[in-house]
């Protein structure tokens, strides 16, 4: 019972401790400084086309 609740205290503290920089924010430029991250785009929505303000405009095709 101790032997179980040490390995899942372990594993838990290493998957705490990796999880932490991947949520920090990687953007850099090129000499390596931290840099504000673009916004990502929205995903292309299937059906009514719309403009980047949400208004409905004539689809291309």
């Amino acid at each position: 019972m101790r032997n179980r609740f040490a390995a899942c205290l372990i594993a838990f503290s290493l998957l705490t401790a990796t999880a932490a920089p991947a949520m920090a924010a990687p953007c850099k430029d090129a000499r390596g400084k931290f840099v504000k991250c673009p916004e990502k785009k929205p995903a292309a929505k299937k059906g009514p086309c719309k403009d980047a303000k949400g208004k409905f405009v004539k689809c291309a095709k």
